[in-house]
C-alpha cells in the first residue's frame, strides 16, 4: 500500500505577463509560440500551488519569471493531476510543459 506521504506532490501552471516577451532569454526559448495563447510558467513542489505561487512572489526560492511576471495560478490546466509522489511530479513538470508548447503557449519550465 502506498502511503499518502508519497502522493503530496504537485505541478502547477502561473500565467505569466506579456510583458515577458521582454526578456531576451525567454522569446529565444518559445520561437514558435502564438499570440492567443498564454504565456505560462510551469513548476513543481511539495507545496500547496496556492503556497508556492505566494513564495515565487515574495522573491523565496523564486523564479524570477514568476517573480517580476507572474499574474495567476492557471488551476484548470493542472488541479487534475495532483496530486502525486516525488518521481512523477518531476516527470510531469516536463511534459506538461512541452504539450503546452506543442499547444502554442510561450512557456518557462522550473
Amino acid at each position: 500500500m502506498v502511503s499518502k506521504l508519497a502522493h503530496k506532490h504537485h505541478v502547477y501552471v502561473v500565467e505569466l505577463s506579456q510583458d515577458v516577451w521582454q526578456d531576451a532569454h525567454f522569446c529565444k526559448c518559445n520561437p514558435t509560440s502564438c499570440a492567443p495563447q498564454p504565456c505560462v510558467y510551469v513548476g513543481m513542489t511539495g507545496l500547496d500551488p496556492d503556497l508556492r505561487f505566494d513564495k515565487h512572489k515574495a522573491g523565496i526560492q523564486a523564479s524570477k519569471y514568476v517573480r517580476r511576471y507572474g499574474l495567476r495560478l492557471l488551476p484548470e490546466l493542472f488541479e487534475h493531476l495532483n496530486p502525486m509522489p516525488y518521481e512523477d511530479a518531476r516527470y510531469m513538470e516536463v511534459d506538461l510543459a512541452i504539450r503546452l508548447r506543442q499547444a502554442g503557449y510561450g512557456v518557462w519550465q522550473a
